[in-house]
């Protein structure tokens, strides 16, 4: 279904992954605190009109740029995320701070102290999202869900959240807008569900969290939406899928949200399963109708047939490294991050062949806001690959309550 393109070598171990909603464009965050950002080729159809070839990379012709690269956080940068038109990218890391920048240049222009833990220390990012142009949620290790105003210019770096949530007991894993409703007049979502331990909620901006799953006695990792799907009976064909910690999904009819109506066993054996870390719908313009992208523990990405509820295809994306990010950029292909690499996947071909290992090496702007010194010791090097392996570790125990619950805001 997907041949490699090409493979994009790392300087250190990647934490997170995003992808331009309108351009060709990948920006990763690394645990040296560095966030890189590179454009990928595009889209080229031959003299007949086929659009689904990519001529340029299939023969050797085409390259990744880098656009900039800068040490954006003093530890780890632990999320990323674009804002709803592109232009914005946010990154959060272990230092305790987010910072807004240029895109297209990586200049910096606003940055946000995260509000520390009760006992004074950091609380390490886990998820950022721009929900719209108007609102920024940040999700953390102790729980908390953090909604900032876009609209109120943040000049001090000690800025306030307006709204301040904890849908879970644990740290909040995941994060996925549900769609507007036919009377919005914004067209942008105002609700979203999370998963964090071992249970599953949906936060309003306006009601604060309304709704909080009984446990699932196991880990809630990853989510995604997809609509569209057959309406029956009850069923209104909107499902929200849930991935966990043993190798099994879990689907979710919207609206009701009291326990899960269908699994699907994803990575499943006698010795258990391995972690879903990461997933994303594939788009419906490929064709391949209501098909989920699954990234695994153990390097592999499947994908999962929604309705007949099969895996029907599966590609290594490392051997040795789970994956942490996967999407599809506006072109259309699957892009999966893991360990050191990044891959850019596309569809495959009738007469077969990949482009693999064309990363090209033009470097931008550099560091465009950071005085820190681009090099790390060793020492750092390996204290942040732990933090990485320490929280990965930490997914599959119980750590949840049996919760149905109505919360207001802190």
């Amino acid at each position: 279904m997907f041949d490699t393109v090409c493979t994009l070598p790392l300087s250190a171990d990647l934490f997170s992954q995003a992808l331009h909603p309108k351009e060709p464009v990948v920006s990763v965050g690394l645990a040296t605190g560095h966030v890189q950002t590179f454009r990928l080729p595009v889209e080229e159809s031959d003299n007949e009109g086929d659009a689904a070839l990519n001529t340029s990379l299939r023969n050797g012709k085409g390259h990744i740029d880098t656009m900039w690269r800068t040490r954006r956080h003093k530890g780890s940068c632990r999320t990323l995320g674009f804002g709803i038109d592109g232009e914005t990218l946010y990154s959060a890391g272990t230092d305790g701070l987010v910072k807004a920048a240029n895109s297209e240049s990586g200049q910096v222009q606003n940055k946000i102290a995260i509000p520390f833990e009760k006992d004074g220390s950091i609380d390490a990012p886990t998820v950022i999202h721009a929900l719209s142009p108007q609102t920024l949620l940040l999700a953390t290790d102790s729980s908390a869900l953090h909604l900032y105003d876009l609209r109120i210019p943040y000049s001090k770096v000690s800025a306030r959240p307006e709204q301040s949530h904890h849908p879970h007991d644990d740290y909040v894993s995941s994060l996925t807008p549900l769609p507007a409703s036919d009377t919005s007049t914004s067209g942008f979502s105002k609700q979203w569900v999370t998963t964090g331990g071992t249970t599953l909620a949906v936060t309003d901006l306006r009601r604060g969290v309304m709704v909080r799953s009984e446990d699932q006695a196991e880990e809630l990792i990853s989510s995604a939406y997809i609509g569209g799907l057959p309406s029956s009976g009850t069923s209104r064909g909107e499902k929200v899928i849930v991935g966990g910690a043993g190798g099994v999904l879990t689907l979710w009819e919207k609206g009701v949200w009291d326990d899960q109506d269908e699994r699907i066993y994803v990575s499943r054996d006698a010795e258990g399963g391995e972690s879903i870390e990461t997933m994303a719908t594939v788009p419906d313009e490929l064709g391949y109708g209501k098909l989920l992208a699954t990234g695994l523990g153990n390097g592999m990405v499947k994908l999962v047939r929604i309705g007949a509820n099969k895996v029907v295809s599966e590609v290594m994306h490392d051997e040795t490294e789970g994956v942490v990010g996967l999407g599809f950029d506006v072109e259309g292909r699957m892009v999966s991050g893991g360990g050191q690499i990044v891959k850019v996947w596309h569809e495959a071909a009738a007469s077969g062949g990949a482009a693999d290992g064309m990363a090209g090496g033009k470097h931008g702007l550099g560091d465009s806001d950071d005085s820190e010194d681009d090099s790390d010791s060793e020492q750092e090097k390996q204290q942040d690959k732990n933090e990485r392996k320490k929280r990965k570790k930490a997914k599959g125990k119980d750590r949840g309550q049996h919760v149905m619950a109505f919360t207001d805001l802190d």
